[in-house]
């Protein structure tokens, strides 16, 4: 089980990201959440598997059909036991 903490900047808001991500999250079988963030960015956490989350990592840089992301910090980290995958407001 690995965990990325991953902070997702450019047009990420507005276009859908949190809800695709939700849909590749729960198809790869992982846990965790994502929110948009106050500063524009969106925010995730990702647990699971290790090819699963680097899936999403990857996944994150391309991101909804209608974003444009300029920039994706990850932060891996210990897993802390996250729940079903969901969209935090």
């Amino acid at each position: 089980m690995v965990r990325a903490h991953v902070v997702v900047h450019g047009r990420v808001q507005g276009v859908s990201y949190r809800a695709y991500a939700q849909q590749q999250a729960v198809r790869l079988g992982l846990r965790g959440w994502i929110r948009n963030a106050k500063d524009g960015t969106v925010e995730a956490v990702f647990e699971g598997s290790k090819e699963p989350v680097e899936a999403i990592v990857a996944w994150c840089h391309r991101g909804s059909p209608l974003a444009q992301v300029t920039r994706v910090v990850v932060a891996w980290e210990d897993p802390d036991g996250e729940g079903p995958f969901q969209v935090r407001r």
